[in-house]
């Protein structure tokens, strides 16, 4: 039987609930304490383990970095497979632009780097920024159709059809489409393992 929309996001937020309330009870952590390093209000907090809303993308970005694992981790059980096959229909999206582009977060792997792979569409005049990522984050863009801007600490990068550009994530960056016509992209994301506390703007290794 296929998932309609509202499945997958119930499945989602149920996912991201577990997943948070289990990481954050084996570090033993209090609410108070994963707040601070993650940046992430505790009222948001108790919502996200309680299932009582669906999180923007900065903001699971924040708590993922805070326990040291990727986005993908905090979507599903931690599954020891050798071979994983999945559809792009599967794939959650994490972003939805106010014409209609999306963010789909196609996978994720967790050692020893983080890395995720995302397939971003962007609607003629939509944007997306996004906050400064874990020192030594990188990103890789390449341009499947269409033209992106890409501006990493304040300055402009055109990126064209059949271009990539690579950066460092690690500052405050984004993407946007100043045309006409649809952009679409694929995007690696490479993060170094380790806990983030944006209070210190420190890594330790993560407690598994």
């Amino acid at each position: 039987m296929t998932k309609t929309g509202a499945d997958r996001v119930g499945a989602v937020t149920a996912a991201v609930a577990r997943q948070v309330r289990e990481l954050r009870a084996a570090r033993g952590w209090s609410f108070e304490e994963l707040a601070g390093r993650s940046g992430v209000s505790k009222g948001m907090l108790v919502q996200i383990e309680g299932a009582r809303t669906n999180p923007s993308i900065g903001t699971l970005c924040r708590v993922a970095d805070a326990f040291g694992v990727n986005i993908a981790r905090l979507m599903e059980p931690a599954e020891d497979q050798a071979v994983k096959i999945t559809s792009a229909a599967e794939a959650p999206v994490l972003w939805q632009g106010e014409h209609g582009g999306t963010a789909h977060l196609l996978s994720g792997l967790g050692e020893p780097d983080l890395v995720e792979l995302w397939d971003w569409r962007l609607a003629p005049g939509e944007a997306h920024r996004s906050p400064d990522h874990p020192r030594g984050t990188k990103e890789v863009l390449h341009v499947l159709s269409g033209t992106v801007v890409v501006w990493v600490d304040g300055q402009d990068h055109r990126v064209r059809t059949g271009e990539t550009i690579e950066f460092h994530a690690d500052r405050e960056h984004g993407y946007r489409n100043d045309t006409d016509e649809p952009a679409r992209l694929m995007m690696v994301t490479i993060t170094p393992s380790g806990e983030w506390d944006r209070r210190t703007r420190s890594r330790r290794p993560r407690q598994d």
